[in-house]
C-alpha cells in the first residue's frame, strides 16, 4: 500500500512541524516527506538539516508563485499540506490544486480573533484583552480566505482573569501538541476508509 505523503510548511521554531514529524514516524499509513519554510534562518530548517529531515527553502516571491509549489509537491507526490506555524498567505492556485487537503492550526476559536494578522502572541494578547473566559484552537482546511476554510475540529481551554498573555499561549501550546497530529491523521483515514 502506498503511503500518504505530508508536506508540512513552517515558518519558525516548529515544535508543532516537529510534534508532527514524531507522530508519523513509524506509521504504516503516512509520512512527512518534506518541510517546506519561507524563512532560511527558521529554527525549524536548522532542526530538520540536523535531524535529516529534507527541507527546502522558497523565498517569498516564490511562495506567492503557486505553480512553483504545485510543480515541487508533485515531483515528490505529496497527498496533504499541513501548516505549522506557517506566516504567509497561500496561493489560490496551490490551494485549488490541493482542494481541501491543506490543513491549518489556528490558536483562538475561530470565527474569533481570526483573519490577516492575527498570529501567534497576537491572538493571544487580543483573547487577554477581550478577557475571554475560554479559548482554544481550530484546526480547518484552508481556504482563499485567512482563516476561514471549513472546520475541521476545535478544542477549548478554560482561562483565569489572571492567566498572563505567556499563560495563554502555554495552554494552547498544550492543545496543540495533544490534538494537533492526531486530527491530522483522523482526516486522513477518514478519506482512505
Amino acid at each position: 500500500m502506498k503511503k500518504i505523503n505530508l508536506a508540512i510548511f513552517a515558518s519558525g521554531t516548529g515544535s508543532n512541524a516537529k510534534n508532527i514529524i514524531a507522530h508519523f514516524e513509524n506509521n504504516n499509513a503516512v509520512q512527512v516527506v518534506t518541510v517546506i519554510s519561507n524563512k532560511e534562518d527558521a529554527p525549524i530548517v536548522g532542526w530538520c538539516q540536523q535531524n535529516l529531515i529534507p527541507v527546502q527553502i522558497f523565498s517569498n516571491d516564490e511562495v506567492n508563485n503557486g505553480q512553483i509549489l504545485i510543480d515541487f509537491c508533485k515531483n515528490l507526490t505529496v497527498d496533504f499540506v499541513v501548516l505549522a506555524g506557517y506566516l504567509r498567505k497561500i496561493p489560490g492556485d496551490f490551494i485549488r490544486y490541493f482542494d481541501e487537503k491543506i490543513i491549518n492550526i489556528h490558536p483562538s476559536l475561530l470565527p474569533k480573533f481570526g483573519g490577516k494578522g492575527m498570529y501567534g502572541m497576537n491572538v493571544h494578547l487580543a483573547v487577554k484583552t477581550a478577557c475571554e473566559s475560554q479559548t482554544g484552537i481550530t484546526i480547518h482546511f484552508v481556504n482563499d480566505n485567512f482563516d476561514e476554510g471549513r472546520y475541521i475540529a476545535q478544542f477549548f481551554c478554560k482561562l483565569e482573569s489572571s492567566d498572563s498573555v505567556e499563560v495563554i499561549q502555554e495552554k494552547i501550546h498544550t492543545l496543540e501538541q495533544n490534538y494537533f497530529p492526531i486530527v491530522i491523521e483522523n482526516v486522513i483515514n477518514s478519506i482512505l476508509l
